[in-house]
């Protein structure tokens, strides 16, 4: 009748989805295991080893940190994405980003400098492709 709490398999955090509704203002720093789903503002800092996503119409004023981020609202500052970051019409980005795969749909606004620190291949000089 009863499941035993032994048995029970432990959720991962990463699968966890936090939220901040359309409408919500908040000022201050916030980390967490989870995903994160932004429908608001934020003025502050996120830092989180899962995905976030600012929706249209959403804010971020302040610095993100991330593995994966998909955008289609605003973001102003700092931008840390270890993975892919995924710029979707009407995407608005202000600041400096720096991410391991860049995506940016036509109609996305990307006003900020990059650097990509994703798998580099070193291209070979055109003597070694002679000689090979």
């Amino acid at each position: 009748m009863f499941s035993d709490p032994k048995k029970t398999k432990p959720t991962t955090d990463q699968n966890q989805q936090n939220r901040i509704a359309a409408g919500t203002l908040i000022t201050g720093d916030i980390s967490g295991k989870g995903c994160f789903r932004i429908e608001g503002t934020l003025e502050g800092s996120l830092k989180t080893p899962g995905k976030v996503v600012i929706s249209e119409g959403g804010l971020i004023n302040g610095t993100l940190e991330c593995e994966n981020a998909d955008i289609e609202g605003k973001f102003k500052g700092k931008l840390f994405v270890k993975g892919t970051l995924s710029l979707r019409s009407p995407a608005n980005i202000e600041g400096e980003v720096v991410a391991g795969k860049l995506a940016v749909e036509p109609g996305a606004v990307f006003n900020a400098t990059c650097e990509m620190n994703g798998g580099i291949k070193p291209l070979k000089k055109d003597d070694e492709k002679r000689s090979a």
